[in-house]
């Protein structure tokens, strides 16, 4: 599995990965309507910009096409957009593409990484060295809601 750079003409293929992962994965955590409205078809047209300013990190599937993503919000200094499609999971994808946003923040002079997690996602993020800041709502416009949500942090 090779991690690569994410180009803005995939942003579309990106949100798809994003929405089929959210939908997968936090259908036990999330009311129907509130997962619906988060996950809309439509992309916000924010979100090639996202690919272009960020590190935003992709692995392909045996089609050549992205099937894992994951970004590094330099303003933030935040972990964003780990998912990956739900025919891919537990191959360990989101595992490389964390990795490599580590050190793409080292790289970068970086010394601690924050993220919001989805309640289901938290133990991924625990094993890869995060840890729980407590719980908070993390307030989605897409979403019309504030989402439940772990804060999390690692010392890099």
């Amino acid at each position: 599995m090779i991690v690569r750079q994410a180009s803005p003409e995939e942003a579309h293929r990106l949100w798809n990965i994003r929405n089929q992962a959210l939908r997968y994965g936090c259908q036990q955590v999330y009311p129907p309507d509130v997962l619906a409205a988060w996950t809309p078809d439509r992309m916000p047209a924010s979100f090639p910009a996202m690919i272009r300013v960020n590190p935003f990190f992709v692995i392909d599937g045996p089609d050549g096409t992205p099937v894992a993503t994951g970004s590094l919000d330099l303003a933030a200094a935040s972990v964003e957009a780990i998912f990956t499609l739900p025919d891919f999971t537990g191959q360990g994808m989101a595992g490389l593409i964390i990795d490599t946003i580590k050190a793409e923040a080292r790289q970068r002079g970086y010394h601690q990484l924050t993220l919001a997690s989805t309640p289901n996602a938290v133990s991924f993020y625990e094993q890869h060295g995060f840890h729980s800041l407590g719980e908070s709502l993390y307030p989605s416009k897409l979403a019309g809601s504030a989402l439940r949500c772990m804060a999390m942090a690692i010392e890099l």
